[in-house]
């Protein structure tokens, strides 16, 4: 069995659009969400969401080719090619052991959306020939593939809001077995709009509290639902032996890695939280670490039974040792990425080892007492920490949980 090592990484995110920006934005934990703008919210009961701001696809793609394609995969090249420039690994690894695995929660919303709008108003003949390739969930690992000609796997793995740690996860596997040497990996999401709007709102999953710092408060008595985010975030994986004898920069190792599903409902978890807690076992199975010295970035996403499932989930994953470790949720800042949300909480756990910061839940002032665990509470706060572990939930039931520690020899 291979080891398996983060040698680049690249976002796009409500609070920054590269990893140094995104990075000290949350150390300094600040909320990336505001008033939506990209339509007319005026008669949506949820008036808030996690935006990205200022986005730009120049220098990485020209017009023409960013016509072609749905914003998500944008968000998705746009990531990957920090990430890949970052890491170095262009023309550094055999193409056929060189693999994709970045998905999305809801895909090309937006390409749907439009098209149907010009097909019912126009006509049939007036949907674009890029309606399909634009808007197929897979588009994003397709043409991240076709740039870095990555002919391994380019594998699309939708999970719902899990997938970004999922695609994380298979492709850990995928090295680690040694069917890949590399992988570009993660995930990406770009549906704040107003079908995806209306329908997380009307079952429910949207919190309809006006003011942005109150909307998303994961683990407060006030909470009552997330609050729509958008992005992409982007991890380099590679075989550690390769990347050392390249002399390239690791962030950190991924050592575990727990899928499971409830099995239970369609939207809402396990009250029991127990295959919730198996992924979270089966992530640390192999890993040594001291109790106190443990960081889980949790899911968090400041809906009422989300974060009492959660809770109860990581401890029964860790017993008494749940009282000892190191939460935050950092959905509190970036709102919840959908498909995208478990990859750039997975970047946040290898930056929170690499720099020994724990960052904040922000807006928590009113702990809810069944979340009775430490959440870091509003400001970030300098630890060394030995191993961090991010989990993800997604409708359907699915539970995916990625360990990370620092590298050594």
């Amino acid at each position: 069995m291979s080891r398996v090592v983060i040698t680049g990484m690249g976002a796009i995110t409500p609070i920054g659009n590269n990893i140094e920006e995104f990075w000290q934005n949350m150390k300094k934990g600040i909320c990336g969400v505001g008033p939506i703008t990209k339509f007319d919210a005026s008669d949506l009961r949820a008036s808030v969401a996690a935006e990205v701001k200022d986005f730009s696809y120049a220098g990485v793609l020209d017009k023409l080719t960013a016509n072609k394609m749905d914003l998500f995969v944008q968000y998705a090249v746009c990531a990957a090619e920090e990430a890949v420039k970052d890491s170095q690994i262009q023309d550094q690894v055999d193409p056929d052991m060189f693999g994709v695995y970045v998905s999305s929660g809801v895909g090309g919303i937006i390409t749907i959306c439009e098209s149907e709008d010009a097909r019912y108003s126009k006509g049939n003949k007036f949907v674009s020939p890029q309606f399909v390739p634009k808007m197929i969930i897979n588009m994003a690992a397709g043409q991240i593939a076709i740039r870095y000609g990555a002919h391994g796997n380019a594998m699309s793995l939708a999970t719902a809001c899990a997938t970004g740690s999922t695609s994380i996860g298979e492709a850990y596997r995928a090295i680690k077995d040694g069917y890949l040497t590399a992988a570009i990996a993660g995930g990406s999401e770009a549906a704040v709009q107003p079908l995806a709007a209306a329908g997380f709102v009307n079952c429910m999953a949207l919190t309809t509290q006006e003011d942005p710092n109150q909307a998303c408060v994961p683990f407060d008595k006030r909470r009552r639902g997330f609050v729509l985010g958008e992005g992409a975030g982007i991890m380099i994986l590679e075989e550690y032996e390769h990347a050392k004898a390249r002399g390239a920069h690791i962030y950190g190792e991924i050592v575990g890695y727990g899928a499971t599903c409830d099995a239970h409902h369609v939207t809402a978890p396990d009250p029991e939280g127990t295959q919730t807690a198996r992924a979270m076992r089966m992530a640390l199975q192999d890993v040594a670490y001291d109790s106190d010295k443990l960081y889980i970035n949790a899911h968090g996403t400041g809906t009422k039974m989300n974060d009492v499932t959660e809770t109860k989930a990581i401890k029964l994953a860790l017993g008494e040792d749940a009282y000892k470790a190191h939460v935050s949720s950092t959905k509190s800042m970036t709102g919840h990425m959908l498909g995208a949300a478990g990859a750039i909480e997975a970047i946040a756990s290898v930056l929170a080892l690499q720099d020994s910061i724990i960052p904040p839940t922000i807006h928590l002032e009113d702990p809810d007492p069944e979340c009775d665990l430490d959440y870091t509470p509003n400001v970030a706060k300098e630890y060394p920490i030995q191993v961090a572990l991010s989990n993800s939930l997604g409708f359907g039931g699915h539970n995916a949980c990625l360990a990370f520690k620092k590298v050594t020899p």
